[in-house]
């Protein structure tokens, strides 16, 4: 047998108190995520990996006039000294950025297969190419003239810029998307001239609000075109606020095929929706019966979008099948604006439009203060040198003795001409061919030309109007390049208002219109059959559940369902479950209260009237408008007392009401002496003191009383039978037994 083993000992272990361990872990963990993942600066518009790309490929000297390169070697130099991460990740960040679909302003050209619009991805790094565009290099633009800060690259072995100068408005121009932890960023594309022309007036009026500069920027601007439908107010209060959403809608044309025959064409679709999924989504429910309008949707988009929808019938309204489409696929599409930024690089901070802009004009100050500086010095030490070399041109002789005699020429030069070292190494460093007498007057030249450029950058360091002005400047020369007249720059997304379908019934419009029977049973079960089935002596229900209410009605319909707490409901017809199972409980679909049931359904018809009553025999007629219901949580209609419960809900149409209590006493009066309302307890049909009232119709005298009896079989009671139960509101009524022997319901 081996030794025992003996346990290390406690030497080097450090408890750690769980909860702080995670929360400083996870604190590390967010802010790594939010500062150098998911959020863009606010200045050049760009996230870590993306602007370290941009400078992997300027390292690699790839500017638009220069040859394309494997993207393989431009994932790989920046997988190996800059982003410390997976190789696709870096491939999938440079493809977007070269897709002229995700990108307002691309900032890669691709060569190869870069994806499409269908929502297919790219070809492998090793079978593409890729260079900048004129967008990427006004990003660049002076980054080696110390116009921003670098910082050292993740293995210390390079140095990676920490912000972009940003020559062009990318935040906004090219938007973003970005999931941090806790917080997330969402900025759709802009047009690069509006926000040039923002950016102008906010130069000088650096007071103005994002609601003065909304009037120049109109709202987004999608690569993919497509039509905006929002109102100028809420597009104002979205980039005030920095929060919001915008409808954009696919831009369609109806095409004439001659006799009458047309299709609808779909040219533009909402940015961000794969092509392919949304015709596969139509055709779904193209399938599912669920767009009664359309006939047929087919693919023929070759370089361009070209979607071809077929109407069912040519007397389709193009508008209301467009409308219907709208509601129920993607050709409609909500991009959300979230412009969750981090401010001056540090802060993330949700921003308005105008903050937004003023963080990218008061970061192409800094460029060029920096900028100027630099150049400044790249003067002073070339002035510097051209004194000296001036110095030297008075006394060539005396130079050339130096040098030959003089073991330490260096020296001798600064004692005898008072030189900097600067100055007596450019001396040393001259070749015999320079000291012709037209390179003197070439020295002096540039000595002059050096020293008005120097004044004028000093003067301009000196004055904030002429810094702004040149900033301004800068701004009209992107304008121009990317102004509404190029092929780039010019609008793609127009704002529309959309039509006005107040007046349509939309719910007819979009289910197909068939006959069907709704049941409900006794345990609040509902389903709808297909077509108006009159014997239900075939349906099965669930255990020992029975059936309690059957009417006849069409998809196209609404269903009122009167709950014995007073409430009305509204259901869909047309998403009542089928008649093959047992249906599901009304639950599912409404707020029942507990203890409550369904006590009356019945079919919703506009602009009818219905007669509404309690087990009390308290009630009212009503407006069956004001029933309707558009929430979950229904109506309060019918106000009760005590132990009172809603009771009835019935078809008020005629000029007599027929009221019967649980002891089969029968009163009938006029319609009139009922009042209508809209809500409420409403007034004694019938006295029923240690009683309740049963069953109510409303009928037109003329025409007779319809009943049932027991097995089912109509009846009709005519005016004379009729004459000796009539009275008014409030009776108690008479006995029924032996006019209505065995008598079931009223109606038909």
């Amino acid at each position: 047998m081996g030794q025992p083993f003996e346990p290390p000992s406690g030497d080097g272990i450090e408890s750690v108190e769980l909860k702080s361990a995670l929360e400083e872990r996870y604190l590390a963990y967010a802010l790594s995520t939010i500062m150098h993942r998911a959020l863009p600066d606010a200045r050049d518009g760009l996230k870590p990996v993306h602007r370290r790309i941009l400078y992997g490929m300027r390292l690699l000297r790839l500017d638009p006039n220069t040859a394309h390169k494997k993207c393989a070697k431009i994932v790989g130099d920046v997988m190996g000294d800059f982003h410390p991460h997976g190789d696709q990740a870096i491939y999938d960040a440079l493809v977007r950025l070269s897709q002229d679909f995700a990108q307002r302003y691309p900032l890669v050209d691709g060569q190869g297969n870069f994806g499409n619009i269908d929502g297919d991805g790219p070809a492998a790094y090793r079978y593409t190419e890729a260079r900048l565009t004129e967008v990427a290099r006004l990003l660049l633009d002076g980054i080696d003239e110390d116009t921003v800060d670098f910082r050292p690259s993740y293995n210390g072995e390079k140095e990676e810029p920490i912000v972009l100068p940003a020559a062009f408005p990318n935040l906004l121009a090219n938007g973003s998307q970005g999931i941090a932890v806790g917080m997330a960023t969402s900025i759709p594309p802009h047009n690069a001239a509006e926000l040039c022309d923002a950016a102008l007036y906010l130069i000088n009026h650096p007071e103005a609000n994002s609601g003065q500069l909304a009037k120049f920027v109109q709202g987004p601007d999608f690569p993919t075109g497509g039509i905006l439908v929002d109102s100028a107010e809420s597009i104002a209060e979205a980039y005030r606020t920095g929060r919001g959403a915008f409808r954009v809608r696919a831009r369609w044309a109806k095409e004439d095929l001659g006799r009458g025959t047309w299709n609808i064409v779909v040219t533009e679709i909402p940015y961000g929706i794969p092509k392919s999924r949304l015709i596969e989504k139509m055709a779904e429910l193209l399938q599912e019966k669920k767009l009664p309008l359309l006939a047929d949707v087919r693919d023929e988009s070759a370089e361009d979008v070209r979607i071809v929808l077929e109407p069912r019938a040519r007397n389709v309204d193009p508008v209301i099948l467009m409308e219907s489409l709208f509601r129920l696929t993607e050709l409609e599409a909500r991009i959300p604006l979230n412009l969750n930024v981090l401010v001056d690089g540090l802060v993330p901070r949700v921003i308005g439009l105008a903050e937004c802009l003023r963080q990218w004009v008061d970061h192409r100050r800094v460029v060029l203060q920096r900028r100027s500086r630099f150049r400044l010095g790249q003067i002073e030490r070339r002035l510097e040198i051209l004194g000296g070399l001036l110095i030297v041109y008075l006394d060539l002789d005396e130079v050339i003795r130096i040098i030959r005699e003089e073991d330490e020429p260096k020296a001798a030069l600064m004692a005898r001409f008072t030189l900097s070292e600067i100055q007596a190494n450019a001396i040393l460093d001259t070749r015999l061919r320079s000291l012709r007498k037209l390179e003197e007057m070439e020295l002096k030249r540039e000595f002059e030309e050096l020293s008005a450029e120097k004044a004028e950058i000093e003067a301009l360091l000196g004055s904030d109007d002429r810094q702004w002005k040149t900033v301004q400047a800068q701004i009209r020369a992107v304008k121009k390049t990317f102004g509404p007249e190029t092929k780039l720059g010019r609008r793609r997304t127009t704002l529309e208002n959309p039509p006005d379908t107040a007046g349509v019934d939309f719910t007819a419009a979009l289910v197909e219109r068939e006959p069907i029977t709704v049941i409900v049973s006794e345990k609040g079960w509902i389903r709808a059959l297909k077509g108006h089935v009159a014997d239900l002596s075939g349906v099965s229900f669930k255990g020992d559940d029975t059936l309690k209410i059957a009417f006849p009605s069409e998809t196209t319909a609404k269903i009122l369902l009167l709950a014995s707490n007073g409430k009305v409901f509204t259901l869909e017809a047309a998403k009542l479950p089928g008649g093959r199972g047992f249906g599901d409980p009304v639950r599912l679909m409404v707020d029942l209260d507990d203890g409550t049931e369904i006590v009356a359904a019945l079919p919703y018809k506009p602009e009818s009237r219905l007669l509404i009553a309690a087990s009390d025999g308290r009630g009212f007629i009503a407006p069956a408008d004001a029933l309707v219901a558009n929430t979950r949580k229904g109506k309060g209609v019918l106000g009760l007392d005590g132990d009172a419960r809603a009771a009835i809900l019935t078809p008020a149409e005629g000029d007599h009401v027929a009221v019967c209590s649980a002891d089969k006493l029968l009163l009938i009066f006029p319609a009139t002496e009922i009042s209508e309302l809209a809500r409420g307890k409403g007034v004694r049909l019938q006295r029923c003191r240690q009683t309740t009232l049963a069953a109510a119709h409303v009928f037109t005298l003329a025409e007779g009383l319809p009943w049932r009896d027991g097995v089912g079989q109509s009846r009709l009671a005519t005016p004379a039978m009729l004459e000796k139960f009539m009275g008014h509101r409030t009776d108690a009524g008479s006995l029924m037994s032996r006019s209505f022997p065995t008598f079931q319901r009223f109606g038909a």
